[in-house]
Parts: C-alpha cells; structure tokens; sequence
C-alpha cells in the first residue's frame, strides 16, 4: 500500500478522480482536515442543516454548499462527486450501490454538506504519543450504531454513530484534553470505558469499519462520528441521498490547526 500521509491534498484529489486511490483515507495527507459528505436534494436541505446544528458532537458543519459540486473554503478546485474514493447511494432510506464516482446521480437542486472528521484529531494524538489502533493495524477505524437518540429536526431522526479507538485509561484522561480543543471535528469523547451506556455489546462487531485490537488494561474511547447522517436518512427514507462511504472521506486543504479559527471567523462575521 502506497504512503500518502506526506501527500498534498490536491495530489490526491487528482489520485482518487482517476482511480489510482480507492481504499480509505484514514492516515493521508497529515495536518489536513478531513471531512464526512453528505448530498441531498435542497428541500430537505433546510431540515437536516437545523438537524446538524441540533447535534454538533456528530455532525459539525464545515460547509455548505448550494446547487454545486465543487468545494469552495474547504478545498477550491475539488469536485466533491469524483474526489472521494468511495460513495453511497440511497434511494428512500436503502443503501442501493457503492460507487467510486457519484456525476450520475448529481441533480442541480441539490444541497452539500461537508462535515467534520475524526480523522482530523488523530494526528494530535499521535503527536502527543498515544497509539491510534486503527492506523497502526492498517485498519478502518471501528464505528458503531448505539441507543442515543439524536436531537431530530423535520424528517431527520435516528441513532448517534460512534467511532472507537481503544486506549489505556492515561491515555484516554489525555486524549480527552487533546480532542476537547478540536469542537469543529467532533471534539471530546461523548463516552469513555461505558459501551454498555451506549447500548454497546460487542467491540469486536463494529456496524461499519473493522475490528481492532483491545490490549490488556485498555479502555474502549467513543467519539461522535460523521457516519451519524447515514443511519439518520435511513429513517427519513429521501428519494436520493448520496454519502461517503464509511472511512472514505474528503480531504480538505485546510490544515487541522486552522479549521477551528477558520470557523468561528465566519461566525462572526
């Protein structure tokens, strides 16, 4: 497997839209932030950005975009339908297909929404010398549906998704602190050590990604995670819906460093 975590973000756009890339992002391009997607036709764009805003521990808004495919703040010259390795389609809340190019499901009314990665904390954790297991077992990170409801708005309703990372309990207290300064990707854990509070049985059948190794005196760590949309529009059954898949994401051009400030800038405004 090729090496991309010194790459440009623009290099691998290029990469994927040519099918060079087609595996999962987790580990490319260091000090960028990643992003989940989600597409849907504009009436329901109103409803599932309230939807997000109501639940920003999974969902945290990077941007929105408007009847267009290609990113502006979090990557000018991306196409948002061919630069991500892999995609979702759903048809009134089924998963129908896998696709590596999403061009033939574009529809002009339809709304873009790019949402923040956990993928972008992990370089902070690993600078600060806490194992990522996931990363270093050459995995997909394991995600996982549990019984938290989230806060619905309009037809949007569903489970909270959480991605997992396994840590002894030192290195938890410090990933807590690390992550707690990243609100724009999913910030602190929403659970440490407690899978049964979570509704969480088995760590080693995660609903999306893979397995990974829990060594003896670890803990499991939750995180918010942006899959949280994908089992949301299987409850609100929209005619069209494409997504990333699991682990598949955007990469934006926007260092992780600079997401937060970037952000609460534009608020401001």
């Amino acid at each position: 497997m090729a090496d991309y975590s010194k790459a440009r973000p623009e290099d691998v756009w290029l990469k994927i839209r040519s099918g060079e890339i087609t595996g999962q992002t987790s580990g490319m391009c260091n000090g960028y932030a990643q992003a989940n997607l989600v597409i849907m036709p504009e009436k329901y764009a109103g409803d599932f950005e309230r939807f997000a805003r109501q639940n920003p521990k999974p969902c945290p808004l990077l941007e929105v975009m408007h009847g267009s495919r290609y990113v502006q703040d979090m990557g000018k010259g991306a196409d948002i339908l061919t630069d991500i390795p892999k995609y979702r389609i759903f048809e009134n809340g089924v998963l129908v297909k896998e696709v590596t190019d999403a061009t033939p499901y574009w529809q002009d009314d339809m709304a873009v929404f790019l949402i923040g990665c956990s993928f972008s904390f992990e370089e902070a954790l690993m600078d600060a010398g806490i194992d990522v297991r996931h990363i270093s077992m050459g995995r997909n990170v394991p995600m996982f549906r549990t019984k938290v409801m989230t806060e619905p708005a309009g037809p949007f309703k569903g489970e909270l998704v959480v991605s997992m990372r396994p840590m002894t309990p030192e290195d938890a207290e410090r990933a807590n602190e690390i992550t707690g300064r990243f609100p724009n990707v999913h910030g602190a854990p929403v659970n440490i050590g407690e899978p049964e509070k979570l509704g969480i049985t088995d760590l080693m059948k995660p609903d999306y990604g893979d397995p990974v190794d829990i060594l003896p005196g670890e803990i499991p760590v939750f995180w918010g995670c942006g899959v949280t949309p994908q089992s949301v529009i299987e409850h609100a059954k929209l005619p069209l819906v494409i997504t990333h898949a699991p682990g598949h994401m955007f990469i934006t051009n926007m260092k992780n460093d600079a997401v937060n400030d970037f952000l609460e800038s534009r608020k401001n405004k």
